[in-house]
Formats: structure tokens, sequence, C-alpha cells
């Protein structure tokens, strides 16, 4: 594997980012190849020189035999994702029968200092104060601040065997994944796993570690099976907020495992925070902090109408005058805006995607590793109708965060809109296997009717929209999806029904509004849907 110096290299528009591995142009990631980006650092590192054919194989190849032909492909590539060419030569100039050269001028940043300064966040004076004492004294209030939760050795019932590795790694596991929550405090290892044994009260662990959740889980070991039984308690009450029950085949036991990990995880990231919104519905208004504020208007933001947007941007926009750099709450902010240009509750569709796309680079700059910044920067991309650099910005959201379920729903509906259906509806049914109780499930499963219609397989595009139609929270696009579905189906009466719900939730509902809404590429589909569109009379 090549290895480069880890610098930023600044030259016209664009930054070449070794320590992330990316190029960007104003700011924004480009898709490149990673051949093709290894080639650019190699030329880019040694600008002060010509960079011979010799070596470029060496490196770029490891010194396997190639074609003249295939180095000139890389090097027209690699032209061309820094706008130069053959022609042109204002990057990379090619020096006959010798070699490459970058010739752009560039400045350089070394990434480790730009990503400790971007990262350094002065602590508020409260936590200042508690950080020069107790050091666990800053979350010893476990109602207060982020969610936190300590994870804990599951216990064995019966023999342990085989499967007291399984009983220590899954937890270990589990506490990997969900610290990549930037929304989570979660309490390392060495802490939680000295609570171990039958006898622990998972309440009173919860209490000494200062924490607001303990997630337990029980293994029982039977001739065929294991059966796994996880817990989440809340700390406060010692209730049970959420428990599953998972059985492993034995011959599958180490197959299984990771998906048992991810649906263990998903069902965490779903159950807190929905616990976290009866908790903050308990407190008077003038109680609530930021992150209480936060997670009710997460709650309201699901419910996709205007009266519950409006609500949610005073939620969200409260959390910020708490904290002005709380990054999920410019997030939260962004997404209202986001809703108010896609379902056009405001009349200025341009000025609603411009506020949510510059409330997303807010809270990119507040927190460079949340995903969900990532998410609603992809998400503004998609209603400005540049589906390339959203998939760009929901693959760095996926990176951060492979099993947040949304961005993987995200990535395949604008995938869709593109006409990649094979990859987008992988990735939509991907999203529900992540997170089957998601709030945005209806939306998952309408990807899925508009996939199959781009396969020609209408009957099951017309059912994936009726399932979409009924499901909680489906709003007046999916009610419109379900009658585009039905009626290219040749089920005309019941696309009757489903238009007319689409109309009794919008009157003015049309086609212009719904192609803004999902700004298809140019392609058959497009020309499918615009079709049937017509044909519905929108």
């Amino acid at each position: 594997m090549v290895e480069f110096e880890p610098q930023t290299y600044l030259f016209g528009r664009f930054e070449l980012d070794a320590a992330r591995f990316e190029l960007r142009r104003a700011g924004v990631p480009v898709h490149v190849e990673p051949q093709v980006l290894s080639l650019l650092l190699l030329l880019t590192e040694n600008r002060a020189r010509l960079v011979g054919k010799v070596e470029i194989i060496a490196r770029i190849w490891d010194g396997r035999i190639v074609s003249e032909s295939a180095v000139a492909a890389r090097i027209k590539a690699a032209r061309k994702a820094v706008d130069d060419d053959g022609t042109a030569q204002k990057v990379i100039r090619t020096v006959h029968a010798r070699g490459f050269r970058f010739v752009a001028e560039a400045d350089t940043l070394c990434s480790g200092a730009a990503k400790v300064a971007a990262e350094v966040v002065v602590p508020r004076p409260q936590a200042r104060d508690a950080l020069q004492g107790d050091p666990l004294q800053a979350r010893r209030e476990p109602g207060e601040g982020r969610p936190s939760i300590a994870v804990l050795p599951f216990q064995l019932v019966g023999e342990a065997g085989a499967y007291q590795v399984v009983a220590d790694a899954l937890p270990a596991d589990i506490i990997f994944d969900l610290a990549r929550f930037p929304w989570l405090f979660v309490i390392a290892r060495g802490s939680s796993f000295r609570f171990r044994g039958g006898d622990v009260d998972p309440a009173e662990a919860g209490r000494q570690l200062g924490v607001r959740y303990c997630l337990t889980g029980l293994m029982e070991g039977t001739a065929s099976a294991l059966i796994i039984t996880v817990s989440l308690v809340e700390v406060a009450s010692a209730r049970i907020v959420w428990n599953e029950k998972y059985d492993l085949p034995l011959g599958e036991l180490q197959t299984l495992r990771p998906e048992i990990e991810t649906k263990i995880v998903a069902g965490l990231e779903i159950q807190i925070p929905r616990n976290e919104v009866r908790l903050a519905r308990a407190r008077p208004a003038s109680g609530l902090d930021a992150w209480a504020s936060f997670h009710l208007g997460l709650d309201h933001m699901y419910r996709f109408t205007h009266g519950d947007n409006t609500q949610a941007a005073r939620l969200f926009q409260r959390a910020l005058e708490c904290d002005p750099w709380f990054a999920r709450a410019l997030g939260g902010l962004s997404f209202t805006h986001f809703q108010n240009a896609f379902l056009r509750f405001e009349g200025d569709f341009a000025a609603e995607t411009q506020a949510a796309h510059a409330l997303a680079q807010r809270a990119l700059e507040a927190d460079r590793l949340d995903p969900f910044a990532h998410f609603n920067i992809g998400r503004c991309f998609w209603l400005e109708g540049q589906l390339e650099q959203s998939i760009a910005w929901f693959d760095q959201c996926t990176g951060l965060s492979p099993n947040f379920a949304q961005g993987v729903y995200n990535r395949g509906l604008v995938a869709m809109m593109a006409g990649q259906a094979g990859k987008a509806d992988a990735d939509l049914a991907l999203a529900l296997k992540l997170s089957p109780l998601d709030p945005l499930g209806y939306a998952m499963v309408s990807g899925r009717a508009l996939t199959h219609l781009q396969f020609g397989e209408l009957e099951e595009a017309a059912d994936f929209g009726v399932r979409s139609a009924m499901m909680p929270g489906a709003h007046k696009h999916i009610a419109l999806i379900a009658a585009l579905t039905l009626h290219l189906a040749g089920h005309c009466e019941q696309a009757k029904l489903w238009l007319a719900r689409a109309k009794e939730l919008d009157p003015a509902l049309d086609a212009r509004a719904f192609l803004a809404a999902f700004p298809f590429a140019p392609t058959a589909a497009r020309e499918i849907i615009e079709k049937g569109l017509r044909d519905l009379a929108l």
C-alpha cells in the first residue's frame, strides 16, 4: 500500500488531503478512483521534481507489469479530476519520454495540525471546574446533557464452554460501534467490564459509572442454539426501556454474530432517543437543556407535518441558544429547512434549500466527524440536483458510521434517482435490515417501489408503493408514488384512491413539485415517471 505524508495540498479550488485520502473541490469531495488519487498524491508530494514512469509503476502498481496505455489512462483520469487536460497541462505536465511533473502552484497544510485546530473545544466554565477535580464529576448528573451508556459483560447461564469468548467479545464489539455515535457518551470497556456476574444490579452499576443507561445481556446455550437476551435499563428508575431476544444456531454462531451485533446497535440507536423524548416531556419547558431540546426536536421533525416541522425548528433553536456549536442541533435545523423545501411547507424553495445547506456546513464546522452533518450536506446536494455530489457525501457519512441506516437509505435513494437501480435497491434493502423500526422506514420501502419500477417489475413496484403509503409517517410524496406505481401496473382504480389521498394532503401537488423533490437524472426511468404523472393529470 502506498503511504504519503499526512499533509493537505491546496491548489486553485482544490484540496488534496493525504490524511483523509480525499480530493475536494471548493470544499466538496470529488469522486476519484483510489489508484488515481494515489497517483495525484505521488505527483503532488514530489512536485519539486520529475516523477518517471518506472517510479509511478513501482509506487502505484507495486512494480507489476503494466502497459503504457494503463499509465496514460490514469494520468488522463488524474487530470480530469483536477479540471486539467492533456492540452492545457496546467496541473500535470508531461515531459516527453521521461515522466510527469505537478506544476500548479500549491501550498501545504499539515493535516494533523489542521485537525487539532478544527477539533479544539474551549470548555465551558462549569466543565473546566469539574475537570480540575474528580474526573467523574463532569458526568455525575445522568439526567443532564447527552445520553450516556455502559455496556456490561454478558452473563452466561449454565456451562461456559466455548461461549465465554462470545460473552465478552459481543459486548466489546457493541461498545466499539456505539463509540461512533457523537450523540452518545460510552463508558470504556475497562470500567464497565468490572461489573461482572449474575449478582450485578445494572442500575447500581450505572449509578457508580455515572451513566443514564446500562445494557445487559444473558446468554443461554441449548443443544442446537445460543439464545441471547439483551436489556436496556434506565439507571435512574431501574426500568427496562427495551429488550430483545436473538437465536443463533450453533453452526452459524461466528457467521451471525456480526449481524446480531448490528441489530443490537441499531435497536439502541432508536430506543435511546425515544426514551430521551419521554424524559424530556416530563420536564418543564424552562428546565430543558440543549440535549433534551434536541431530542424533542427530533421527535417532531420525523412527523413530516408543517406544524411539527415548525415546532422542531423552535426546539433546535432553543438547543443552540444553550450551545451555539451543538453540531447535532445545527444538523436538525438544517433538516427542517430541507423539509420546508422538499414538502413545500414554505414558498421559496431556493431560499429554504440554501438555508439548509448553510446550516449543514455550520454543523460540519462544529464537528467534522459527525455523520449527521455529512448526511445533511448530502441531502442538500440532492435537492440541488447534484446527484453525484450527494452520493459522495453519503459515502462519507456511512464511512464514518457504517450502520447509520438513514445514511445508507439516502445514498440508495439518490442512486435510484441517478439511474443506478441495482446499487440503490441493495442500499435500500440494507437500510431496512439495519433499522426495521426506523422513523423513515416508509421512505425506504417507497424507494424500493421506484427501483423495481426501473427494473420493469411493475407489480412488485406497486406492492412496495402501497406498503410504504400505509406505514406511519408517510407524507404526500409517498402517497403519490403509490398512485404512480399502481397506475403503471394497470391498477387504475386503486391509483385514483391514492392520488386522492396525495391531493388531500396537498391540493397544489403537481408533477413539477414532485420532480423538484426528486430530481431524477435524464434517464428512461424519468421519462416513464413523467408520462405516468401526465396520465394522472398532474
